[in-house]
């Protein structure tokens, strides 16, 4: 019987999501073909009644665990948007088109690196132009595409095909018919499916 290459691993991460960042930084190393999937967080919150921990009184020890392991990983020191957790939209709307052309991973790192690292907002229409920019997307293409209702749409498919899959929270990671949560989880999605 001929070797059939398991398919690439789902993704799910959300701009907006320090732990989706650092997860992002180094997912190639572990999962190479994975298959970037950018989603709403606040979406797949709402939809289990959760809400972002940067909202709770969990906040100050998820800020202290994403510094600690960001300078433990020599990504540098986070740099927290003022408004954060704040508002993606605009800016998965941005990766949703970025996928259009394959550079998804390159424009949901070029904004979590503004977001995380330049302490830029994410709902600032500017900032995500500027992501676009660094992943090598036109800006006049992306600020048409950021209303176009086609990416609109293709977006909630997203979000529509994470909740089905059972994604509750981001980072998340779909291997070997398994889902794997967290950032500090990637090694085991990594795990099963070699």
């Amino acid at each position: 019987m001929p070797y059939v290459a398991p398919a690439p691993a789902p993704f799910y991460l959300g701009l907006m999501s320090p732990y989706s960042w650092l997860a992002a930084e180094r997912i190639e190393q572990l999962l190479p073909d994975a298959r970037w999937r950018i989603v709403l967080p606040g979406v797949v919150f709402a939809a289990h009644g959760r809400t972002s921990w940067g909202l709770t009184g969990e906040r100050a020890q998820g800020l202290a665990d994403c510094e600690a392991r960001a300078a433990a990983r020599g990504l540098g020191s986070i740099v927290w948007p003022e408004q954060w957790p704040s508002n993606d939209l605009q800016a998965a709307r941005g990766a949703t088109f970025a996928a259009r052309s394959g550079l998804e991973r390159r424009f949901a790192l070029a904004a979590m690196r503004l977001a995380f690292l330049d302490g830029a907002e994410l709902s600032e229409r500017a900032v995500v132009l500027e992501a676009g920019r660094r992943a090598g997307i036109d800006a006049d293409e992306l600020e048409r595409a950021l209303d176009d209702p086609s990416v609109k749409q293709e977006l909630r498919d997203v979000n529509d095909e994470a909740l089905a899959a059972g994604v509750f929270g981001v980072p998340s990671v779909v291997a070997a018919g398994e889902l794997f949560w967290g950032d500090d989880r990637l090694e085991d999605a990594a795990a099963a499916r070699s």
